[in-house]
């Protein structure tokens, strides 16, 4: 096996849902959300009491405009549902003994929040998930290695019972023990992998180290969820190099498992619109935006049944693009993936800054290592407006040339983003590896 990229497997489906026409996929939302709304209604505390309060009835929901009587869901609110009554809170839409499953959020801004699982929510995860993988090039007898991790987290176990599910027999390594994930790799030749994007670049980086030559490896598929990663360019191309294999975005979050996978076409995550009910607001006005603008994804559950959610605000990001793929899929894509979070958008001299965007360029740079992290300072501040001059960036070199690459990079990032960095470039190995979540923007 060459260092090219494997090719991937021809597009067909796991279930027919995935080629109905946009007629007859809004037709089921529609339907399928006076249902849900109907029982989430009656069976929610907290959306019994906000329907009451909007004077909304779910029988009588004639459009998705409708929709739009109630309000958004954010996490405050979930938060807050918690507090009323713990530990699982008012959201919650079922008796407990028909609660199957409990994952947390990481309780990076807040304390670990809880989401329950039916043992139909299971199972309606698992199929989702299987679809995703058949859709990626998985198949029945291949061997799938989850680099996800299992405590607490929602990633490893839905991974496995996909995996599982779809006939696939799985190794279930989580995110730990560096050494061990690459040995497995060389030992037992998984087809698939599948971790956050940081943890395979930390996966990439061991292999050299150990002399295990990951592009002529058995992995013909690198897929990645947890952060943005798959979808940036640079990041693919980079990750795609370091693996030989082809990259792709699986994403969902603790609340919606899942949202939307890239197929083998690798041209935007494709949203589960059987699963989802999907909208696209302006991060200001909350109103709708048009395909092919850029707003916040919310998602109401068209089938949840232990934690269902109604317009739910992610924050992140997006461009949908309801147009159907060349190989015959017909539910909206998001082009890009996640382009970024509406709260982490920083406004530089008047210039909307992502973060993604600054990965995008770091990752393409020949001459810096995978790790790198955005430092916004009090310093960096406009002391009569308060708007930032410019951001600061830590990146390593890859090869010791600590001044070539700063120039370089400093070059590439003024002329593409018109964004002035204050750039410190360390030397190979300073900056801390991680094996779940990176934390790429921090504030000093």
């Amino acid at each position: 096996m060459t260092a090219t990229l494997k090719a991937a497997h021809s597009a067909d489906v796991w279930d027919e849902r995935e080629l109905w026409s946009r007629d007859r996929i809004e037709a089921f939302q529609l339907d399928a959300l006076r249902t849900q709304l109907d029982r989430v209604g009656r069976t929610s505390a907290h959306y019994g009491k906000v329907f009451a309060e909007a004077g909304f009835d779910p029988r009588g929901l004639n459009s998705f405009a409708d929709l739009r009587a109630l309000p958004l869901t954010r996490k405050k609110d979930y938060v807050a549902g918690l507090a009323k009554d713990p530990p699982f809170g008012t959201f919650r839409a079922v008796e407990m003994f028909d609660a199957a499953r409990v994952h947390y959020s990481s309780g990076t801004t807040s304390r670990p929040a809880p989401v329950l699982w039916s043992h139909s929510d299971i199972d309606r995860w698992a199929d989702l998930y299987a679809r995703y993988f058949y859709a990626q090039g998985l198949r029945r007898g291949d061997v799938f290695h989850c680099m996800f991790g299992y405590s607490w987290f929602v990633g490893g176990l839905g991974a496995t019972l996909a995996a599982q599910h779809l006939g696939a027999m799985v190794i279930p390594g989580g995110s730990v023990d560096t050494r061990r994930q690459v040995e497995t790799i060389a030992e037992y030749k998984p087809r698939a992998v599948i971790g956050t994007p940081s943890f395979m670049a930390h996966i990439a980086e061991a292999a050299l180290e150990m002399g295990v030559d990951l592009p002529n490896s058995s992995v013909e598929m690198v897929m990645v969820g947890g952060e943005p990663g798959a979808s940036v360019p640079g990041t693919r191309e980079r990750l795609e190099r370091l693996w030989g294999a082809r990259m792709y975005d699986c994403y969902g979050a603790l609340e919606a498992q899942p949202i939307g996978w890239d197929t083998a076409l690798q041209i935007g995550p494709t949203l589960a619109e059987d699963f989802l009910y999907v909208e696209i607001l302006d991060p200001e006005t909350d109103e709708p935006v048009a395909d092919g603008e850029r707003g916040v994804l919310v998602l109401t559950h068209l089938d949840k049944q232990a934690c269902p959610l109604v317009r739910w605000w992610t924050g992140d990001v997006v461009v949908r693009d309801p147009s159907p793929a060349p190989d015959g899929r017909t539910h909206a894509r998001l082009p890009g993936g996640v382009l970024g979070r509406a709260d982490d958008m920083l406004i530089v001299r008047g210039v909307n800054l992502f973060p993604t965007a600054v990965e995008d360029i770091v990752r393409a740079h020949p001459g810096t290592s995978n790790e790198y992290v955005i430092v916004v300072r009090d310093d960096m501040k406009d002391p009569n407006t308060g708007m930032l001059r410019g951001v600061g960036l830590r990146v390593e070199a890859a090869d010791g040339d600590l001044e070539g690459v700063k120039a370089s990079l400093g070059t590439m990032l003024r002329d593409k983003l018109s964004v002035r960095f204050d750039i410190e470039v360390l030397e190979p190995g300073t900056l801390p590896r991680t094996v779940h979540k990176a934390k790429r923007l921090v504030k000093e």
